[in-house]
């Protein structure tokens, strides 16, 4: 009689985080060498076989045009030689980071004479769910190798084509370098059956990370029984306080609306201080007409409005909550800095807000007062990014509190233990 091992009675999605087990348990003491060896062969590769990946990807954004998906939500999707080049070149800046694994984070000997260390170690098995950026794949990948961690990719099924592609290079890059191809996979299945198995692997995957719009995050948050970083949307704020000067302001809030629409740390809502509005607004608006950006304006905003050339809508409740990830901002006027910070408190999804101000003390009061991932003082929400803040490609943004917060880079892909060494200690 043939008695089945544990594997063989495993659903697929089991069996992909079983073997994805096995790769992290070889990946967690490998030397740094050894990783960046593996992240250079990927970085080579990509740029080897980027004609593969680009013609995968065509088809999935044939395939999003008709269906009739958004513009920003095709820019996030495409891939061109030019960004195959630029994910490449962001796996060689991974490779160039310090390794945290083995880092002490804290140490030191106890009055018993025992020795007491803190060290950084891998999560072990880590499961990304994203929607349409297929740079998330190798971002993920890169990330999750280099702090020894093995990964499990579940991309949306309108990136299907190019999340195949890119992993079939990854795997094939991953072994050639010595190291187990398990330790990036991409999840069986493009139905949500496979996303709720994922979300039900405990004891198999033991961190899930969520990337995409809010209806993604709070599905995999509120039902997951593994564990979950959550990574928020991205309603980011500019408030232009009474004390701006408004060069800087124009330019900072068409930077952060227009600069790129489909991404989290896009500027949603624009808040204005009522004595600067008379000078500021009409500027506003005309820069933002410029930029090809629709306002939906609240009545004060509205009565600046008339001798623009900007396309103006009335404002609903709605529009304060939503991350059009478009050419689309809110904006309203407001009575005083506090009642700024009053609608962000509000409205905010914690990811970026901005003051543009030339006054220290309301600088200094914004950034106490606003409680999110990143405060930007005259600069654009823009920079909230994990190469931007010098941590190489992130995986994602952490809105939460606990563990991660912000850009995601290497240190939060890790956990910590303890190492107790002693000399023959017993205690008493």
């Amino acid at each position: 009689m043939t008695t089945l091992s544990p594997y063989d009675s495993m659903s697929p999605v089991n069996q992909a985080a079983y073997r994805a087990k096995g790769a992290a348990a070889t990946l967690a003491p490998l030397p740094r060498a050894a990783k960046d060896d593996a992240l250079l062969a990927v970085a080579d590769a990509l740029e080897v076989r980027a004609s593969e990946i680009v013609e995968a990807n065509a088809q999935d954004v044939a395939k999003a045009r008709e269906a009739g998906i958004s513009e920003g939500m095709i820019d996030r999707l495409t891939l061109t030689p030019e960004r195959v080049r630029a994910i490449a070149s962001d796996v060689r800046d991974v490779a160039a980071l310090p390794d945290p694994v083995g880092e002490v984070v804290r140490g030191s000997t106890l009055p018993n004479g025992i020795d007491l260390r803190q060290v950084r170690v891998p999560l072990g098995v880590v499961g990304i769910i994203y929607e349409g950026r297929p740079n998330v794949t190798v971002d993920a990948a890169a990330l999750c190798l280099k702090s020894g961690n093995a990964v499990l990719l579940r991309g949306s099924s309108s990136a299907y084509r190019s999340n195949t592609a890119l992993v079939r290079v990854l795997r094939d890059a991953v072994g050639g370098a010595g190291l187990p191809a398990d330790a990036v996979q991409l999840v069986p299945g493009e139905g949500r059956d496979s996303v709720r198995e994922l979300m039900r692997a405990r004891g198999l995957v033991d961190v899930l990370i969520p990337r995409g719009g809010a209806s993604l995050i709070n599905t995999i948050v509120q039902e997951s029984i593994v564990p979950v970083i959550e990574t928020g949307t991205g309603n980011c704020h500019v408030y232009v306080d009474a004390d701006a000067d408004l060069d800087t302001a124009v330019e900072i809030l068409v930077n952060s609306k227009a600069q790129r629409v489909g991404v989290c740390n896009a500027a949603e809502t624009l808040l204005v201080h009522q004595d600067i509005a008379p000078a500021f607004l009409p500027r506003a608006l005309d820069a933002l007409a410029e930029a090809g950006v629709t306002v939906h304006a609240d009545e004060r905003v509205m009565a600046y409005a008339k001798d623009s050339a900007a396309t103006v809508v009335e404002a609903t409740t709605e529009d304060w909550e939503t991350e059009y990830l478009s050419h689309d901002i809110a904006a309203a006027v407001v009575d005083s800095l506090d009642r700024a910070v009053e609608h962000i408190r509000l409205w905010t999804s914690g990811h970026t807000e901005a003051i543009v101000t030339t006054s220290q003390q309301a600088a200094r009061r914004f950034t106490q007062l606003v409680d999110s991932t990143t405060v930007a003082v005259n600069a654009s929400t823009r920079f909230t990014d994990g190469g931007q803040f010098g941590f190489g490609a992130e995986i994602g943004i952490s809105t939460q509190k606990l563990h991660a917060r912000g850009p995601m880079g290497l240190p939060e892909l890790t956990s910590t233990k303890y190492i107790v060494t002693g000399d023959g200690h017993v205690r008493r």
